[in-house]
């Protein structure tokens, strides 16, 4: 069993999903990558990996990177694959999902909208939540950045120069994890979409 935190009148584990996908050319959903992990340590303590069946056979701009060796894959349709993922949350005790740039995952996957969404690029891409930024670079006088606040610039800044995101929705998803890692801010500080 897991301690529980309240925010407002909901419950926030300390246990939590990151979510990413990628889309095909019809902007359909093709891949859904999901970490679960705990709060304050963020190391993925589990993995699942889903291709949509239909939807990949249309294809996308990162088609070719659907399938990478040794990596586990359950490959089915939409509906069941849905159904799929909330009893693979709900048994994990998961009512958070995090992921980059969340309004887009949350808008490509409306079946889990009873989860709480929240998105990590939101403290990522800020000055005042991420001291890797550099000082001298354009931000809006909001306070993100004008530009370069993808996955793969933001781990730049925190050092991994050589670094190159694959878009495979379960690597950019362990990829969005290890962002939170480096900020280190705990789940609950993170805002609800």
């Amino acid at each position: 069993m897991f301690r529980k935190r309240t925010i407002g009148e909901e419950q926030m584990g300390d246990k939590f999903a990151v979510i990413d996908t990628e889309t095909n050319w019809n902007n359909e959903v093709m891949s859904i990558g999901i970490v679960i992990a705990k709060d304050k340590e963020f190391e993925a303590i589990d993995t699942k990996y889903i291709v949509i069946k239909e939807a990949a056979k249309v294809g996308g701009l990162f088609s070719k990177s659907l399938y990478l060796e040794g990596q586990e894959v359950e490959i089915g349709r939409r509906g069941v694959a849905v159904k799929k993922i909330i009893e693979y949350l709900k048994e994990n005790g998961i009512t958070s999902i995090f992921a980059y740039n969340a309004s887009f995952d949350w808008r490509c996957l409306p079946e889990l909208r009873g989860f709480g969404w929240y998105d990590i690029l939101k403290k990522a891409a800020y000055r005042d939540f991420n001291p890797s930024l550099p000082e001298d670079a354009n931000f809006c006088s909001t306070g993100r950045l004008k530009s370069g606040y993808g996955v793969e610039n933001i781990i730049r800044l925190f050092g991994e120069i050589n670094y190159r995101e694959i878009h495979n929705a379960l690597t950019d998803a362990v990829d969005e994890l290890r962002i939170m890692k480096y900020l280190s801010y705990s789940i609950d500080t993170y805002n609800k979409l």
